[in-house]
């Protein structure tokens, strides 16, 4: 017994050290208690709850108790278009929370802030930090990743929040877990991955051997689901409405995709460029009969180019209720349209799953359309996501619009919604083993075949 516990204290896991957790507000589902009182605990680590399950509840009262802890201070960093959401939603249960713009807006509770005023915060003066929509950490060498892994070393406590936290590369989730402080990104790639070199990219994968020991890892300091049974619960009341796709061709008069060797249609990135551009005004005309033809519905058009919202914009002149988001509008511009949609004096958004595509509730839309799709599947994710989630009361209708070429985007997305789901596969299996429960069966072998022995060692 002494060298299993040998064995077991080898095992790579996060330390704990964090707190133990107060009371916990009513408002909060049990399954959601139980990740707040978890990554209280660990003192940092991951909240990778899918969209709808409460991911912002439980980052408010994180930040709460995390604050009470520490200073009176928490922070959270946010997205542009999402700081006023959670702003409302905290005082809605109650806590001291605000949005503010530098640091003599700061004060005691929950302070709100967009990512790109970093620099105007004085970092040490809050207790805690939580990072919304996490995900921004997937570059490993960008600059705003390094900028918050630094800017953060030295606290304590840290939650990075995210739904996707590595939608298309578990070596994302090095990132998380260096700014976590749990571990070195170069440490995890050495430890549990390999550098594949029969690839023509060279991607780093899990060693075969690995596998099971990098998820209990991982579910030693965060928790992720997809649905409250993930976690042990019950998901009543938690099922999605039906989601309808919808594809239209546009038409393309113009650049044709060339036949490659074999007969194989080759799509490069100068094409599929080319080719979007041309067919722009043919894509919006289409968008503007879908939005036409049901005037009493909101709609969110997502496009991927500026090019594409000026084509969106002419096809939909003389409807009333259109507003667009873009990444160049002043800020005061930006809110005050996403405050539209929402209360209704804006019916149709045109923006970008780049600017507003993570973090917003737009459970009250069920119309939406792509009039351009990119290879991220982030990207599709998390825009489609914006109305398909828990709370939506009506099935959700999806309108894909691309021109010739455009169905290679799909099957790459369809490819990259596997290796996601079987991401989340394996943390459900991590977790319950973490809790000493599992999936599997163990069937006792009982054997009942009777063999013959050969006849020369029957003679023997």
């Amino acid at each position: 017994m002494d060298y299993q516990e040998f064995l077991l204290s080898k095992k790579p896991r996060a330390i704990q050290r964090g707190i133990k957790a107060g009371p916990m507000p009513d408002h909060l589902f049990p399954y959601q208690r139980d990740c707040v009182e978890f990554l209280l605990q660990c003192g940092a680590g991951g909240l990778f709850l899918d969209t709808g399950l409460g991911k912002t509840a439980c980052e408010l009262e994180w930040c709460a108790q995390a604050a009470n802890a520490t200073n009176g201070r928490a922070l959270i960093l946010t997205p542009l278009a999402v700081a006023r959401q959670i702003e409302a939603e905290g005082r809605r249960w109650g806590y001291q929370a605000r949005v503010i713009r530098d640091q003599s807006e700061a004060g005691e509770g929950i302070n709100i802030c967009n990512y790109d005023r970093l620099d105007r915060l004085e970092i040490d003066t809050f207790g805690a930090v939580a990072l919304d929509e996490s995900s921004i950490l997937k570059s490993f060498t960008g600059k705003t990743t390094r900028r918050l892994i630094d800017a953060f070393a030295g606290h304590t406590f840290k939650l990075s929040a995210t739904a996707t936290p590595a939608p298309n590369d578990h070596m994302e989730l090095g990132n998380q877990a260096e700014f976590c402080g749990v571990m070195q990104t170069n440490e995890m790639l050495s430890r549990f991955f390999i550098n594949d070199t029969s690839t023509a990219s060279q991607e780093w994968r899990l060693k075969g051997h690995s596998v099971i020991p990098f998820w209990d890892w991982m579910a030693s300091w965060s928790r992720m689901a997809s649905m409250p049974s993930d976690l042990g619960y019950s998901d009543v009341g938690f099922e999605l409405p039906p989601l309808n796709i919808n594809r239209h061709k546009a038409d393309n008069n113009g650049p044709q995709i060339g036949e490659g060797l074999f007969g194989v249609m080759e799509v490069s990135a100068t094409d599929m460029h080319r080719i979007k551009r041309h067919t722009a005004d043919s894509r919006a005309l289409v968008a503007a009969d879908l939005v036409t033809a049901s005037p009493n519905e909101n709609w969110v058009i997502w496009c991927d180019t500026d090019y594409e919202a000026d084509a969106i914009k002419t096809a939909l002149k003389g409807v009333s209720g259109v507003s667009e988001v873009r990444g160049s509008h002043p800020v005061e511009k930006k809110e005050a349209a996403l405050a539209g949609f929402i209360d209704g004096s804006v019916r149709v958004l045109i923006t970008k799953p780049s600017v507003t595509g993570f973090g917003l509730n737009w459970q009250h839309c069920a119309n939406t359309i792509f009039v351009g799709r990119t290879f991220s599947y982030e990207a599709w994710y998390q825009a489609i996501r914006r109305f398909w989630r828990f709370g939506q009361k009506r099935p959700v209708n999806c309108h894909i619009i691309v021109a010739e070429g455009e169905d290679a985007i799909g099957r790459v997305i369809d490819r990259k919604a596997d290796g996601h789901a079987d991401m989340k596969r394996a943390m459900r299996e991590a977790m319950r083993r973490a809790n000493g429960t599992t999936s599997a069966t163990k069937i006792p072998y009982e054997p009942k075949h009777e063999g013959r022995l050969p006849a020369w060692l029957s003679v023997a």
